[in-house]
């Protein structure tokens, strides 16, 4: 009842997992990662410990097709399970029982393992695993892409309810206190691919710096004056004044209130992203 794409950027070193399934917080089940073993996706009658052993036996040095040979291995239930696999070598498997509902299969390669049940065709694995190779951008971007893919092939045959992207990066986590890049989800949403792209780019937008380089505006007088009018406009500032340092101030209050702070810069320039938002707001 669930299509998943499953990751390994070897270089960035990032790990990742995009998840749809008409079964409420698909999140919450499906994905486990770990930035020193891998990643792993257990779906089907999802069996939690093959995402609890599995990352547990990649640490320990276990390859993607060791790891699942293990857990079969101790799983009577194994032909009703579906699981996704990939390591820090790039080594990437998929597994489907033979008592999984139809259609159910997956598809592999280096470092990425896609698989689905339920589905209404083999198309939606087939538009992930194409759509993650032949999409540009960062893992993030190529796992949203992917996933949308797999919807618009067909996705899960019973209709949409939740869905997830994770993504670790090694000290990537709000502060850089942990690996956790970026974990968004939709628990309970009709349209929840489509939803998930709405709050993936809001996340993005506050809290990940992930634009071009070059989408940057240069804070001179003409760009603090319009920031200060608009400022003024929401209470940031008592008085129209043109003195940057009360300006930078005010400005600065208002990013730390819209949760901008992993945006700040001070290089004299400004993300057009977080620009763009207070002129719009």
């Amino acid at each position: 009842m669930t299509f998943s794409i499953v990751a390994f950027d070897k270089e960035t070193g990032e790990l990742g997992i995009a998840v749809q399934s008409k079964f409420p917080s698909v999140g919450s089940l499906v994905p486990w990662i770990n930035m020193k073993a891998g990643a792993v996706a257990t779906q089907a009658m999802a069996n939690l410990e093959y995402g609890r052993t599995g990352i547990k036996l990649l640490q320990a040095g276990a390859t993607a097709q060791q790891v699942l040979n293990i857990l079969l291995e101790n799983d009577p239930e194994s032909e009703h399970r579906q699981v996704g696999i990939v390591d820090l070598q790039g080594n990437a498997i998929s597994f489907t029982g033979s008592e999984c509902y139809d259609w159910a299969g997956g598809k592999s390669g280096e470092g990425i393992a896609c698989q689905g049940n339920i589905l209404v065709s083999k198309e939606t694995v087939d538009a992930m695993y194409d759509t993650y190779h032949s999409t540009d951008g960062d893992l993030a971007e190529k796992l949203m892409c992917a996933l949308e893919a797999g919807q618009k092939a067909g996705g899960d045959s019973r209709g949409q309810q939740s869905a997830h992207l994770l993504v670790h990066r090694k000290n990537g986590g709000y502060g850089g206190g942990s690996d956790v890049y970026i974990d968004v989800r939709v628990d309970d949403h009709p349209n929840a691919t489509t939803e998930l792209r709405r709050v993936f780019e809001l996340y993005s937008m506050i809290l990940l710096e992930r634009e071009d380089p070059q989408s940057i505006t240069e804070l001179t007088i003409d760009t603090y004056v319009r920031i200060s009018r608009k400022l003024l406009e929401l209470k940031y500032l008592d008085n129209d004044t043109q003195d940057s340092v009360v300006i930078e101030k005010a400005f600065t209050r208002w990013i730390h209130t819209e949760n901008f702070e992993n945006k700040i810069r001070d290089d004299g320039f400004v993300w057009n992203s977080v620009y763009n938002y207070l002129l719009n707001s």
